[in-house]
């Protein structure tokens, strides 16, 4: 490397508009760090183009600690983005991501830390979702993992967070990396190295309000299918066969009625609906392809992930 490693840990957290608990964060890392007796360690946060007064609350506790470092990015480029930032960034032998919203327990990493000193090179986490969770975001949340797996030849373990400890070795693979559609969720288990997990509950909110709305989800979905599969355009051949044999089959009974039978074909309202359904098919299909090739076009620009305003 061009650098030398002199922390132990970095901790990496993309932030947007978390005003209300970045302090509490900092102070509960602060403790779970003295527990674990390190004292080599950075805390990194990524401010994702936020519009309150994230960026203004980290300068301060950075002018308090040191060991607090920051990184400005000139606009909102969107979580995957902003964690990218920060692994590109960090340079401890361990490398933790987690959110700034709490809902990432601070004191897993005590068990983060010591499964890494067992000698796994990745240690992840899986989601546990309580029952207080709202039914449709427990279905949507299963229903998305069922799909990217059934689609994507990389497995995705179901509640699988962007809450990680990452090896020195891994990060700097995942820092080859130059996708335009990140979805490092996807990317970890791709990579290998000797992995394991760890389930936990999520804490509350402790401040605020989610940021990911449902079009977020959808697209941080539609990324994940996207980036790890081709079988979507496979469908497309698939539909097209099914579709085309129904045809045939209906132009040999049309053929048949006409040559054999005095019978005339009805069933206008049965054409003008089939016509539909299969137009609807095939809009559907152009716009998987369409998904493709968008990502081919920007992937072809060459764009970095994110832009840097300042840091420390």
């Amino acid at each position: 490397q061009s650098y030398m490693i002199n922390k132990e840990i970095s901790i990496v957290i993309p932030t947007f508009n978390e005003e209300g608990n970045i302090e509490k964060l900092y102070e509960s890392l602060l403790a779970v760090l003295s527990e674990l007796s390190i004292e080599k360690f950075e805390i990194i946060f990524i401010n994702d183009g936020s519009t309150d007064n994230s960026l203004k609350i980290i300068k301060k506790l950075n002018a308090i600690n040191n060991q607090v470092k920051y990184i400005n990015l000139s606009r909102n480029f969107g979580h995957q983005c902003a964690l990218k930032a920060g692994l590109d960034h960090a340079i401890g032998e361990a490398v933790i991501s987690m959110d700034a919203d709490m809902q990432h327990p601070p004191e897993l990493i005590k068990t983060l830390y010591n499964t890494w000193k067992q000698g796994y090179e990745v240690v992840y986490t899986l989601r546990k979702d309580s029952t207080e969770l709202p039914f449709l975001k427990r279905k949507t949340s299963q229903w998305f993992y069922k799909l990217i797996n059934y689609l994507s030849s990389t497995k995705v373990e179901a509640g699988a967070a962007d809450f990680r400890l990452l090896d020195r070795k891994v990060v700097d693979a995942l820092k080859s990396f130059n996708e335009s559609h990140l979805f490092i969720r996807g990317i970890i288990p791709w990579l290998g190295f000797n992995q394991i997990g760890i389930e936990y509950t999520p804490q509350n909110r402790f401040s605020g309000a989610s940021k990911y709305t449902f079009k977020q989800m959808l697209r941080l979905a539609l990324t994940g299918i996207t980036s790890f599969s081709a079988k979507p355009l496979y469908f497309s051949i698939y539909f097209g066969l099914f579709f085309a044999f129904l045809a045939f089959l209906y132009g040999v009974y049309a053929l048949y009625i006409a040559a054999f039978t005095n019978q005339a074909l009805q069933g206008w309202t049965s054409i003008i609906a089939s016509v539909l359904f299969i137009g609807g098919i095939q809009l559907i299909m152009l716009g998987i392809i369409g998904e493709y090739l968008g990502k081919l076009f920007i992937q072809s620009k060459n764009r970095p992930n994110y832009i840097v305003s300042d840091k420390n």
